[in-house]
């Protein structure tokens, strides 16, 4: 707190205080009010104004805050507030203006560190578009895959993997979430948790898979009953044919022989017809002698 010194000792101390209260409190609203009791002693101290913006940064006051960074930017020229500057605009919903301050010449003309900021800031801005692989593209910067500086990248790789997750990549997200965890010997994101979030999703990812599959199947196996339902009309056919078959061989056989039994009948009605006329010829004459040899007799009978 070196700018501090410009101030009187009592003052100085005072103010001190506040900023220390504000980096000390949980609760970001009351944080914002010693943050302002520091202002209202100290406004044009650079340090004052900028541990303001933070405070209403944090609580969730963006148009308090990008005044405030504003404040500070004059006070101490300082680039750096440029990326929070940006988001403050993006979260107040003025993504045009949030874009120009990230592709402005002050943006091209910081350091390396507030111009990877700005890429992530960037990145939320094309999702707020609704344009989800521009926000993994924004990213896409030598640091990505720069082996060299793994360790103080964990935001720039959380970033990435908040953006591919957003375009649907999720196994890829689960890598690059991964590669954040490692990174973030300081715990300032919570990758390792992304990561177990991810892997639960995707394990259920598989399971249902498995189970649409066994689903498919079952549905492609035709049951007993339908196979043999359908098989059935196939026997019928055959057996009716048989069946059809054998009527008319029967049907054949029994009209020869019915027509060979009447034949044979008819034949023997013949041979007896001719047999009994020749019976009742041969009979005319034995008649004449008996009733000859009868009257006779009665004549005989009679004469007695």
């Amino acid at each position: 707190m070196a700018e501090l010194r410009t101030l009187p000792g009592d003052l100085a101390d005072a103010v001190a205080r506040f900023l220390v209260a504000t980096g000390l409190e949980e609760d970001p609203e009351r944080a914002y009010q010693y943050a302002l009791a520091a202002r209202g002693l100290a406004a044009r101290v650079g340090i004052v104004r900028e541990t303001c913006a933070i405070a209403a940064y944090q609580a969730g006051r963006w148009a308090d805050a990008l005044t405030e960074f504003r404040a500070a930017r004059r006070l101490t020229g300082r680039n750096s507030y440029l990326p929070l500057m940006a988001d403050c605009e993006r979260a107040l919903g003025r993504l045009d203006r949030a874009l120009d301050i990230v592709t402005g010449p002050e943006a091209q003309s910081a350091d390396r560190v507030t111009q990877i900021e700005l890429h992530i800031v960037e990145s939320g801005i094309r999702r707020d578009q609704g344009l989800p692989d521009a926000a993994v593209v924004a990213l896409q910067v030598p640091e990505l895959t720069d082996k060299r500086g793994r360790a103080g990248h964990a935001r720039l790789f959380y970033a990435y993997a908040d953006a591919l997750l957003d375009a649907s990549r999720e196994e890829e997200a689960r890598e690059w979430f991964g590669k954040a965890a490692a990174a973030d010997s300081a715990d300032e994101t919570d990758a390792a948790e992304r990561v177990e979030e991810l892997d639960e999703i995707l394990i259920e990812d598989l399971d249902d898979a498995w189970d649409d599959l066994d689903d498919a199947d079952d549905e492609s196996e035709p049951d007993d009953e339908s196979a043999a339902d359908a098989v059935a009309p196939a026997e019928d056919i055959d057996a009716n044919a048989d069946a059809d078959t054998d009527g008319d061989s029967a049907a054949g056989a029994d009209g020869d022989s019915a027509a060979a039994t009447a034949g044979d009948a008819a034949g023997a009605g013949g041979a007896a017809a001719v047999e009994a006329v020749d019976a009742d010829d041969e009979a005319e004459p034995a008649d004449g002698d008996s009733a000859v040899a009868g009257a006779d007799a009665e004549g005989v009978r009679d004469r007695s």
